[in-house]
């Protein structure tokens, strides 16, 4: 079973996922982390350790409180031992700065949130 780690401060977004997921009838284990320290505590701990729970992918939220999505990407891929995780950045932003700065950074890549119409 495939393990996603899920950034997302948002827990209406984190289920929003979820049910995505189970919709789309795709098994996986989905951890979340609602903040961009605790999933690079996650991500460390996968690579220190043989019997940690390592993501396979990593869906990341731009916009985190104390920490940007882009700063938690900088460490990410700035670690020989992460790096080769895939990302994909979720961000209600469309603007061309914050998609150029994901790409830069590596990102594999960048879907734009969208709110749902009544």
């Amino acid at each position: 079973m495939k393990k996603i780690l899920l950034v997302e401060d948002n827990p209406g977004d984190a289920d929003l996922a979820r049910l995505a997921f189970e919709t789309a009838e795709i098994e996986c284990d989905i951890r979340v982390a609602e903040s961009g320290e605790k999933a690079l505590a996650i991500a460390a701990e996968s690579a220190n350790s043989a019997t940690a729970w390592a993501p396979d992918l990593v869906l990341l939220d731009l916009k985190l409180p104390t920490m940007t999505g882009h700063d938690v990407l900088r460490r990410l891929k700035g670690d020989e031992t992460l790096r080769r995780i895939p990302v994909i950045a979720l961000s209600s932003s469309a603007a061309a700065e914050d998609i150029e700065l994901s790409y830069d950074l590596s990102v594999n890549s960048y879907i734009q949130k969208r709110k749902l119409k009544g």
